[in-house]
């Protein structure tokens, strides 16, 4: 099949996340489907220890699976590998990592940073 793409988690090639214009240091993206243009589509990312997100608001769902590791939201609450999120239109947060995570990202929307 032409119209079919397959991921294989081995063979990742991931680059810096720069999906708010500047990269974040220690935060690295793989892009599936991702459509900049859009904001819609699926990407998995890698934070090593220590690594922290900026803190954004939701326009659209953003869901994502812990495939490694753990991620720590803005409340306290730990995310865990196999734990699947789901944040609602209109949504904020910021997250942070100690350890360091693998996480698959599905996105239905923008998010836009909060200052």
């Amino acid at each position: 099949m032409d119209k079919r793409k397959i991921t294989n988690l081995k063979s990742l090639k991931f680059k810096p996340f720069d999906k708010y214009g500047e990269p974040i240091h220690g935060w690295e993206w793989h892009n599936i489907s991702f459509d900049k243009k859009t904001n819609f589509g699926t990407y998995i990312s890698k934070l090593e220890p220590g690594t922290k997100t900026i803190k954004h608001i939701h326009e659209g769902y953003e869901e994502f699976l812990i495939l490694d590791g753990e991620l720590i939201d803005s409340d306290g609450k730990i995310f865990k590998k196999g734990d699947i999120v789901s944040y609602e239109p209109q949504s904020n947060h910021s997250s942070y990592t100690k350890k360091g995570c693998l996480i698959l990202t599905f996105m239905r929307g923008n998010n836009k940073p909060i200052k």
